[in-house]
């Protein structure tokens, strides 16, 4: 029997729209925390506490058994100065590692290049969901994207449909920021070997089986796509994936409340899928979100805001509480609404690629920033 790889593998989990990190990770304890939000505070009494000050929203109990297991690092108050509002803006800059220009390469596409300088595996980089990240592009560095692995195992003409389409939403997406040349250059280029990877891929939900049971919503089915392809030991160093619907203006209990259910149950359900194939440690997640949430609620809801939070998952995972909890106090409001950052997020994408995928970090985020240190 073929002996597993043991290469480190990063899963990159965005959080589309903005994820309120207060009421993720509450301050139940603050009675600034329930001035400031009389509409959308969750009551002190429902919080799942992990220590006398902090606890998890009341639908995040799988995220808390991972954090009560030691697999799960919080990194509190992640950001970076200046922090950008416009949702197109903000996931750019954390895309691109660029605050004060527009970038033209994605932060994982350079790590893909580091990893593969030769583009000899045109699947060490999976992308899963429409369209193609900002994130996993850079001219001359494939990817493959995937929306539907079914697909690729019984209707492969559907699958390439759907690689075309992603590569169309690229289009349309990054023209506006990048210009119609430079997204044209990158189809011509690169985009095309997006379809390179159907048959490499036809074997993965082939071979595939699991006694998990994944909920049936976006994230999960992803989550499960990603546990296919890593068990398929296809090569692939980097999987990118995406939850949607952070953006949670209005009727935010209720939204916030779902999406907290689909994000945590989808994350054990994958760590318990790989954990039980004795396949998940070289795997580590990174949970991230292009900005957090304003301190006071709107009546309904909460605006863009900045201090968010990530998490960084996995067997070798030191867990516990990184950087700091940013002030709640409103005379340490950052312009008298916000959570002020306390750990620059270039500084956790350094630590994910120094400490964990072993790629120098500073050419890809542009500097040396503050890492933490949550791998055993």
């Amino acid at each position: 029997m073929k002996e597993r790889s043991q290469e480190p593998v990063l899963v990159v989990l965005q959080l589309s729209g903005g994820n309120d990190f207060m009421n993720t990770l509450i301050p139940y304890t603050s009675g600034d925390y329930y001035d400031a939000r009389p509409t959308v505070a969750i009551p002190q009494e429902d919080v799942l506490p992990i220590n006398d000050t902090l606890g998890f929203h009341p639908s995040a109990g799988p995220l808390k058994e991972l954090y009560e297991r030691n697999k799960m690092a919080i990194v509190q108050g992640i950001g970076y100065p200046n922090s950008n509002r416009s949702h197109f803006r903000a996931m750019d800059i954390w895309h691109t590692c660029e605050p004060h220009e527009v970038g033209t390469e994605g932060w994982v596409a350079k790590a893909v290049r580091e990893l593969d300088p030769r583009s000899e595996n045109v699947l060490t980089c999976v992308s899963l969901g429409k369209g193609l990240p900002r994130a996993v592009v850079s001219s001359g560095v494939p990817v493959t994207s995937v929306d539907n692995l079914e697909a690729y195992g019984v209707m492969t003409g559907i699958a390439e449909e759907e690689r075309l389409e992603a590569l169309e939403i690229f289009k349309h997406m990054y023209t506006p920021a990048v210009g119609a040349q430079a997204a044209m250059d990158y189809l011509g280029n690169t985009g095309l070997d997006v379809l390179k990877g159907t048959d490499m891929l036809k074997k993965a939900p082939a071979e595939y089986k699991s006694d998990v049971e994944y909920a049936n919503n976006g994230i999960a089915k992803s989550l499960r796509d990603v546990a296919r392809i890593h068990l398929a030991d296809l090569g692939t160093r980097i999987f990118y994936t995406q939850h949607g619907g952070y953006d949670t203006h209005s009727r935010e209990l209720l939204l916030h409340e779902q999406l907290m259910t689909e994000l945590s149950g989808a994350v054990m359900d994958f760590y318990t899928d790989l954990e039980e194939h004795a396949a998940g440690d070289n795997v580590a997640i990174l949970v991230f979100t292009e900005f957090g949430r304003r301190i006071r609620d709107n009546g309904s809801g909460t605006d863009h805001g900045s201090g968010g939070g990530a998490f960084i998952i996995g067997p070798r995972v030191k867990g516990g509480l990184y950087a700091e909890y940013p002030s709640v106090v409103p005379a340490n409001w950052l312009n008298g609404e916000d959570l002020r950052h306390t750990i620059d997020f270039r500084g956790i994408y350094g630590t994910m690629l120094e400490q964990w995928m072993g790629v120098e970090a500073a050419p890809i985020v542009g500097g040396t920033f503050e890492q933490v240190h949550p791998f055993a």
